[in-house]
């Protein structure tokens, strides 16, 4: 299942989904005049987005409040109105307001630009989990920040995690728009380090990063909020120690040896702390 129905205390609800014979969701919700409901999405495709939209009318029609935990935003990569032909942001966006959610939770979003375009959106930061996850690792020397577009979340973990942060930058040939390659700036002779970012897709960008920083695989973290886990992307784990990820999407499936850290505690908790 890509979508869990939970209650605020996380346990499991008694949520039946089923299909009518043309294919319509039907949904029984257990008791939602009891207050809060919470679905879990944790995929992008069409079918859980119309069973959440379908969830939600359920939910506000018997008197509960539906709240949507969709970690990993579809189509928030497609966030720039000005150069992106089909400005994919705006129209998930859309539909997601088209559910009728009472709240949404979003986690570590691409840019402020979605969660901006979407009706009582909380989010939740990366430094929020990854602070917990690395915060005991003993010989961390610093964070990596792979491009310009990571700098802030690499900042924001550097800084929860008290070290310094790195900028790496990707360069493309100016003709052909190719990635030719990286730069780094200069790292200390000793101690591991922790390259973050949002969304790894088939990995290329951090195998290259890893090869042109060349300290070595056993001094090199990789942390992605969204692992999604493409293609070539098993073969990180020849470039990284550990990879860590989290549950916010089905790929994490992908890389058997990824760490995987469940969101829904998170997620609980910023609801639990909006004002």
């Amino acid at each position: 299942m890509s979508v869990l129905y939970v209650h605020r205390d996380g346990t499991p609800a008694s949520t039946s989904v089923r299909h009518y014979p043309g294919g319509e969701f039907l949904i029984d919700v257990e008791d939602p005049q009891r207050g809060d409901a919470f679905a879990f999405v944790r995929t992008a495709t069409p079918d859980d987005l119309v069973e959440l939209a379908v969830w939600a009318n359920t939910v506000d029609r018997l008197g509960g409040w539906p709240i949507g935990l969709v970690p990993y935003l579809p189509g928030a990569r497609a966030d720039h109105a000005e150069y992106d032909a089909g400005y994919d942001a705006a129209a998930y966006a859309r539909l997601l307001r088209a559910a009728g959610l009472a709240e949404l939770v979003c986690v570590d979003p691409h840019s402020p630009v979605m969660p901006s375009l979407v009706d009582r959106c909380l989010v939740v930061a990366a430094a929020d989990v990854a602070a917990d996850v690395f915060g005991h690792l003993p010989d961390l020397a610093g964070v990596i920040a792979p491009d310009k577009g990571a700098t802030d979340r690499a900042a924001e973990v550097a800084m929860r995690l008290r070290l310094p942060v790195y900028q790496a930058l990707k360069h493309r040939d100016f003709d052909s728009g190719k990635l030719s390659g990286f730069t780094c700036e200069r790292l200390p002779e000793e101690g591991s380090f922790l390259v973050v970012d949002d969304i790894c897709d088939g990995g290329g960008t951090f195998r290259g990063l890893a090869e042109a920083i060349g300290v070595g695989r056993d001094r090199l973290h990789l942390w992605v909020t969204h692992g999604i886990f493409s293609g070539t992307a098993a073969r990180l784990a020849n470039y990284y120690s550990t990879v860590t990820t989290t549950d916010s999407h089905e790929g994490h499936h992908n890389l058997p040896k990824a760490r995987v850290i469940e969101l829904l505690p998170y997620m609980l908790a910023r609801i639990q702390g909006a004002p």
